[in-house]
C-alpha cells in the first residue's frame, strides 16, 4: 500500500519519497480546477508510458504506450468527462503526449471514475515532477527514478492520500 501525506512524501513499505501535491494541498476536492490532491483511497489504474522516452520495465499494471493522439478530457459537458479521448477533439483536454517529460510516465488514479460527477475534477495522476517539486493542478508527481522504482515494486495498487 502506497500512503501519501500532507507533508509531501509518498511512503511504500520502508522507502520514503518526496513528491509535489496540488497547490492548494491534499483536502476534500469540490470541483474542477480546485488545484486539490483528494484525500481518500483509490486504486492505480494503469500506466502510461512513452516508448521512446522510457525503458521497458515490469510492472503489476496494465501498461499503454502514449501516442500523439492521446489526451484527458475535463469537459464538463462532455459524456468523456475523466476519459481517454482521441485526438483531434473539440473539447477540452489535456494532451498526454508532451515535449515536457512530466509525461513519459502517467498512473491515472480512480478519482471520479466509478461513477462520473461532472465537475468534481479529472485527471489525477501520479507523473513526474519538474525539477524543483513545483505543486501540480492536483496530482502526486514523483521524481522519474522513485517512479519508476516505486512502479517496479508494488504488489498492491492501493494508494491512500491523507
Amino acid at each position: 500500500m502506497i500512503v501519501i501525506n500532507k507533508s509531501g512524501f509518498l511512503k511504500y513499505k520502508n522507502f520514503k519519497f518526496k513528491c509535489a501535491l496540488g497547490k492548494k494541498g491534499i483536502r476534500k476536492k469540490k470541483k474542477e480546477g480546485d488545484d486539490i490532491t483528494p484525500e481518500g483511497s483509490y486504486k492505480l489504474l494503469s500506466l502510461f508510458y512513452r516508448n521512446d522516452r522510457i525503458k521497458n520495465f515490469k510492472t503489476i499494471l496494465k501498461k499503454k504506450k502514449i501516442k500523439k493522439n492521446m489526451a484527458w478530457c475535463d469537459d464538463i459537458k462532455s459524456h468523456s468527462y475523466n476519459k481517454l479521448i482521441k485526438l483531434p477533439s473539440i473539447l477540452s483536454h489535456e494532451k498526454l503526449y508532451r515535449k515536457d517529460h512530466i509525461y513519459d510516465l502517467i498512473v491515472p488514479l480512480d478519482y471520479n471514475t466509478k461513477k462520473i460527477i461532472k465537475g468534481k475534477g479529472s485527471a489525477i495522476f501520479l507523473h513526474i515532477t519538474k525539477k524543483n517539486f513545483n505543486p501540480t493542478k492536483g496530482c502526486i508527481a514523483l521524481k522519474k527514478k522513485d517512479l519508476i522504482f516505486l512502479l517496479k515494486r508494488i504488489r498492491n495498487r492501493k494508494i491512500i492520500i491523507n
